[in-house]
């Protein structure tokens, strides 16, 4: 039923395709990052709480169709339905039904539950493409209230130090879950390109915690000793450097491995990450009982060797996923001018 071509993943006799990297007539979206969500397309389906984020992201005058989990439509005699893939808000699972065949492409997803995220749900199917972002042994997660409160307690720390805490995290997901954990912990500060996915989380009914939009080309003597999130974009840039007093931590699964924070020159590393783990990837994929595995972006030779060694048909497939691209900041281009 699936075809992968050089625009993207494609479905033949649904004449559509999910999550494009160049343009086409019809694209489902598993979720609104910008290495899955392109511009260019003429029309957009997605589960309804994403539609905000693409709009967003990509303009508020797109063709795009919302619909909600388990909702069924139909599309040139394919049976299209939408499942919870837990990466972050909206995320999907797509589930395509063609003649007794069932295909599921999982998009990025996570099995951890992190409080805003619908929980991820395992879908049967006899054709399943899944990522691979940390299909290594390595990379297993600590459980999100244990995150959460390593989080918490080096903002403590750095308030009894009288520093700043600075975290770096992606606008959309990432951003949402720091403030989740931090909440209660001290004022939180966020760059406004995570103030902006803010409001599209906002317009579908998600309460976060209270918060201020910050511009860093401003004076930012009142950031002394709060909680600032800041997008990747921003890690380099000099522009972070003006916060006072500032000590900043990177929320990333990378900072799993030992050295990475050293790396990126950060006073402190945590491993969050909203795609599942090792062991997260192995029970993903177990679970759909699929005869067939697709493996895309990550560490896609390793993990589909190791699911060829128990016994599950898979193999790599190029795509152009994996990186999350953030917006070019306007204090980043100044900061390089």
């Amino acid at each position: 039923m699936l075809t992968f071509t050089d625009k993207g993943i494609y479905c033949e006799p649904g004449q559509f395709y999910i999550d494009p990297w160049k343009p086409v007539d019809y694209a489902i979206i598993t979720h609104g990052h910008a290495d899955h969500a392109k511009w260019g397309m003429k029309n957009y389906l997605c589960h309804h709480f994403t539609v905000p984020i693409l709009q967003s992201r990509i303009s508020p005058d797109i063709s795009v169709q919302g619909i909600g989990y388990h909702e069924t439509i139909s599309r040139n005699g394919v049976k299209i339905s939408l499942h919870p893939a837990g990466h972050i808000i909206g995320s999907a699972q797509i589930r395509l039904e063609y003649k007794g065949k069932v295909s599921v492409v999982s998009g990025d997803y996570k099995i951890q539950e992190d409080g805003l995220s619908t929980p991820f749900e395992s879908v049967k199917c006899h054709e399943f493409v899944t990522e691979s972002t940390f299909g290594l042994p390595i990379y297993r997660w600590q459980p999100v209230a244990t995150q959460n409160e390593q989080l918490q307690q080096w903002v403590q720390h750095n308030q009894e130090q009288q520093k700043t805490s600075v975290f770096v995290g992606y606008s959309l997901g990432k951003a949402q879950r720091i403030m989740q954990a931090l909440k209660d912990a001290g004022p939180l500060f966020v760059h406004y390109s995570i103030g902006k996915l803010n409001r599209a989380f906002e317009q579908i009914g998600v309460e976060l915690p209270k918060y201020e939009i910050v511009d860093l080309r401003e004076d930012v003597k009142h950031l002394d000793q709060g909680i600032v999130i800041v997008p990747p974009s921003l890690l380099e840039s000099k522009v972070i450097k003006k916060i006072p007093y500032m000590a900043h931590a990177i929320c990333s699964g990378w900072m799993q491995v030992r050295g990475a924070r050293r790396w990126r020159s950060a006073d402190a590393g945590f491993a969050i990450s909203d795609h599942a783990d090792w062991e997260g990837l192995i029970e993903a994929v177990k679970a759909t009982g699929a005869e067939q595995v697709h493996v895309t972006h990550g560490q896609t030779a390793v993990f589909a060797k190791y699911l060829n060694e128990i016994g599950i048909a898979a193999d790599v497939v190029p795509t152009e996923y994996g990186q999350e691209e953030e917006e070019e900041s306007p204090e980043k281009k100044e900061a390089q001018s």
